[in-house]
């Protein structure tokens, strides 16, 4: 076997790999359907009217928390399966952390020196 053999043969062998990690067309599709619906749902619920305001509101917020999981699922591809989805779970759940202590400790510092400025 060729050096160029060899290495087409590695460079296949990578982009199997690869294609391993990622979804296929057809767990596209499923997150496209559910993500439609997980939209669909609120809006329908508040373009129509039947709903009280905090059922219509919980409803929102349910759909918006399950379609999040949707994404994080079907596109991104986080997952505690192989290795490569482990580290990229626990790499978005530290960014996530970080990015919530950033705003809710902004948030409250503006808001302490807000008060601290009326009194």
């Amino acid at each position: 076997m060729s050096h160029s053999e060899s290495h087409a043969l590695n460079e296949l062998q990578t982009q199997s790999d690869n294609a391993a990690t990622h979804g296929s067309v057809k767990d596209y599709l499923i997150g496209f359907v559910l993500s439609i619906v997980l939209t669909v749902i609120p809006f329908w619920a508040v373009m129509n009217g039947t709903l009280s305001k905090p059922t219509t509101f919980a409803c929102i917020v349910i759909m918006a928390i399950v379609q999040i999981w949707v994404h994080l699922k079907y596109f991104l591809h986080l997952n505690f399966k192989t290795e490569e989805g482990k580290a990229s779970s626990l790499s978005f759940i530290f960014s996530a952390l970080i990015i919530v202590m950033v705003v809710g400790l902004s948030v409250w510092i503006i808001y302490e020196s807000n008060a601290m400025m009326m009194y």
